[in-house]
């Protein structure tokens, strides 16, 4: 009996200078509403760091994941049969794929605070997307996983 693939998974989380930033977003607030007196102000400090919480852990909290025989990346998903040969890029790759050498047609699940990528390429004839950018953490991890999973359907 052989044991299946572990399945991969990655959130990609904001950094944590955008969690200061969700602060200052809250003194700002609190700094607006000084003239109003101690309750609005601490209104304002806990309201607008709470907003701009909520707005930085919901762009952070995509996730890519392999499952079974399926790539999820945000809302995409794609059964790892339709997908080709996964090329990990560095920093500086990454960077080129993400300007002039992208394609329009191209799924791009693209975090600008991720400096490594991978690009999958999609064989599926009935599919306009020529391929797959992820912003990834762990490009390695991710190419073995959609390896192990290709090599199990």
């Amino acid at each position: 009996m052989q044991l299946s693939a572990p399945p991969y998974e990655e959130r990609l989380t904001a950094p944590r200078t955008w969690w200061l930033m969700c602060f200052l977003v809250g003194v700002s607030m609190a700094l607006i509403l000084l003239p109003f007196g101690t309750l609005p102000l601490l209104g304002g400090l806990v309201g607008g760091t709470a907003v701009a919480a909520v707005v930085a852990s919901s762009y952070g909290s995509i996730r890519i994941r392999v499952v079974g025989d399926s790539l999820i990346a945000g809302e995409a998903k794609i059964p790892v049969s339709a997908l080709g040969e996964a090329e990990i890029m560095d920093q500086e790759e990454a960077r080129a794929w993400r300007t002039y050498k992208a394609n329009p047609r191209a799924f791009m699940l693209l975090r600008s605070y991720i400096p490594t990528a991978l690009r999958v390429e999609v064989t599926d004839p009935q599919d306009p997307t020529p391929y797959l950018y992820l912003s990834t953490r762990e490009p390695e991890r991710l190419a073995a996983a959609l390896k192990a999973a290709r090599t199990e359907a």
